[in-house]
């Protein structure tokens, strides 16, 4: 499997609005401690050691596309 940049999720914004409530009323520390949570989630979810390398070299590199 290799890593899909392409746009995939359905209902983008109504994703990145349910993120950004999930933030709301967050102080700083609590924020990025859910990201951590959400990151790690997901990765799990994936599971695939190869495609999370290439997703975090992107990452590193500002490259989503």
């Amino acid at each position: 499997m290799a890593l899909n940049t392409a746009p995939n999720i359905p209902d983008p914004d109504g994703f990145y609005a349910e993120l950004l409530n999930a933030h709301e009323g967050l102080s700083d520390d609590d924020s990025i401690a859910l990201n951590a949570r959400l990151i790690l989630i997901l990765a799990n979810h994936i599971g695939d050691r190869a495609v999370l390398s290439e997703a975090l070299a992107a990452a590193s590199k500002g490259d989503t596309k």
